[in-house]
């Protein structure tokens, strides 16, 4: 069954599909685009021949049974999103650092790593780090950062992981710190001339 969406915003038909504005909606949408306009297509992502239904698929643990004659199915990224850190403290090399979102679990970043990018995972632990709460507005009312999960990866054995230097310093910026650290001493010592009077007292 084909739908035709008229009379309203693109914005706002993009939440009622549960998406982000430019990012494919999360449930299946069977969609005429001979009837749609062309942003919507371009909202959900899909770019095809007029006439032709699609289905859109987003969410693997919500795949569709397969009907003969049905629409061609199309199987988007995952929704979770990692981060590579830096780990603050000390780590083993086979030890890699992440932080991922409250919902993914253990087992969801190991499927993760492993089938996605083809990375041998041994173990997985999570802890739940706690936003900080330290930053005040203008009514001097605490701002409360949101918690984020963080996630310790240990590798597969024999495997390890550096993390990049992304801003090695630069020759340039050692000898101007040299520069400054042998002229420190010099500045802060008393002119001989002013008889010991304070520097507060001269221009």
């Amino acid at each position: 069954m084909s739908t035709w969406f008229s009379g309203c915003s693109l914005a706002s038909l993009s939440i009622w599909l549960g998406c982000q504005w430019g990012q494919p909606p999360r449930g299946a949408v069977l969609l005429d685009t001979e009837l749609a306009p062309r942003g919507l297509q371009q909202c959900l992502g899909m770019q095809c021949a007029p006439g032709l239904h699609l289905t859109t698929v987003v969410s693997p643990r919500r795949y569709p049974l397969y009907q003969l004659g049905g629409p061609q199915l199309r199987v988007f990224r995952t929704n979770f999103f990692i981060q590579l850190v830096r780990p603050g403290t000390p780590q083993p090399e086979d030890t890699v650092q992440f932080r991922i979102p409250m919902e993914m679990t253990r087992t969801d970043l190991k499927n993760y790593l492993e089938r996605i990018y083809s990375v041998p995972v041994a173990a997985v632990r999570t802890r739940v780090q706690h936003g900080s709460n330290r930053q005040r507005d203008y009514r001097n009312v605490r701002i409360k950062k949101p918690d984020y999960k963080v996630a310790y990866v240990q590798l597969a054995h024999g495997q390890t992981f550096t993390f990049p230097d992304l801003f090695p310093e630069k020759e340039q910026d050692l000898v101007a710190e040299e520069g400054l650290q042998e002229a420190l001493p010099q500045k802060q010592s008393s002119d001989p001339r002013r008889g010991g009077v304070p520097s507060w007292f001269g221009l």
